[in-house]
């Protein structure tokens, strides 16, 4: 983690704010470290005088739209009928259950995407469905960039002010990704249960 972060230090050092755009579109893509480390890290960056904040928080945002119109491709690419043939080979998956979350995206994708921008664990898988439901792709970047601007300025913000303890930020929204994770885990084993049940269940 430390050597991927002085990577990235590095990066944003010797090309400026376009090296947090770098930083945050591969994050959204290749996730090894997450945001909540990277953006208060550029905010601290700004803070000694690499680049302006509001640079930083420009460019990172341009980052994360990029990041999320790949993965927004691949969901494209992937189509509802190759997702659908992957869930149908994965243990206690069915083809149905990827047409639910498909209609289910269809009624709410637009909050889906905006607001999940916001969410930690969630903020890069939610363009997959995007690309697969063919949402608009002008209405997509909208609220991907509206979402993104808001969670990247937050956190690039609190790096800023909090200059050297940037850290902090880290830990706390550490804390708060590991509720939504544990909530996730959760929903898992429910579905896995009900699932379960269901084969196990006799028919009549």
């Amino acid at each position: 983690m430390d050597a991927v972060l002085d990577w990235v230090v590095g990066i944003m050092k010797t090309i400026g704010a376009p090296g947090v755009g770098l930083a945050t579109a591969l994050e959204t893509v290749f996730p090894p470290v997450p945001s909540e480390a990277v953006l208060p890290l550029a905010g601290y960056t700004a803070s000694q005088g690499h680049y302006g904040l509001l640079a930083a928080i420009i460019w990172a945002t341009v980052g994360s739209l990029v990041g999320a119109l790949v993965l927004y491709y691949a969901g494209a690419v992937l189509g509802a009928r190759r997702l659908c043939a992957i869930a149908d080979r994965v243990p206690l998956v069915h083809a149905r259950d990827v047409d639910r979350a498909i209609a289910w995206f269809d009624r709410h994708g637009r909050a889906a995407v905006f607001l999940g921008r916001l969410v930690p664990g969630v903020r890069s898988l939610i363009s997959i469905p995007a690309g697969v439901n063919r949402m608009p792709l002008l209405q997509f970047a909208g609220y991907t960039t509206a979402g993104s601007l808001l969670w990247n300025a937050g956190l690039i913000v609190a790096g800023y002010q909090l200059a050297e303890q940037w850290h902090v930020v880290e830990g706390r929204m550490g804390e708060i990704s590991t509720v939504v994770y544990v909530l996730l885990a959760l929903l898992l084993a429910v579905f896995v249960v009900r699932r379960l049940r269901g084969r196990t269940t006799p028919t009549s």
